[in-house]
């Protein structure tokens, strides 16, 4: 399986690694998030906007997430996230994800290692590549 992603020009006009994919929004249908490709996040975040516009039913989290900008509550939900498949399948992720309510927390939803811990993922700036590759995928590195 690969999905691919892109480098993408954010509002800051840094240029960095994203996944594009649909949520499963309250109202059945599928709402489409672009996420940061972050390997270093522990988990799948939300960001507020994304939140609000799905209209997603969310439960008060235990957890605090943190980050550079320090700690900041977060709340849960039940939903699955879909990603496109170079194949013209799908990959579906059905679980509880973090999302946060603070619309200044996160400008951004970010894809965390709950889920790209199941690819090996490439982040290749100089040759223009983001993707997630598994099962029947596998990558060689090799010296020029």
């Amino acid at each position: 399986m690969r999905i691919n992603g892109a480098w993408h020009l954010c509002d800051d006009d840094r240029v960095r690694p994203v996944v594009t994919g649909e949520i499963a929004a309250a109202d059945g249908n599928r709402q489409q998030v672009t996420f940061l490709l972050d390997i270093g996040a522990d988990r799948t975040v939300l960001s507020a906007d994304i939140l609000r516009s799905s209209g997603l039913a969310f439960t008060a989290s235990p957890d605090r997430l943190g980050g550079v900008g320090g700690t900041v509550d977060a709340v849960t939900v039940d939903t699955q996230i879909v990603f496109l498949r170079e194949d013209g399948g799908t990959a579906v992720f059905k679980g509880r994800f973090a999302a946060f309510t603070d619309p200044k927390a996160l400008d951004m939803s970010v894809l965390g290692r709950d889920i790209t811990n199941l690819f090996a993922v490439i982040v290749d700036r100089p040759q223009d590549i983001v993707c997630m590759l598994g099962q029947r995928h596998r990558y060689v590195i090799q010296e020029r």
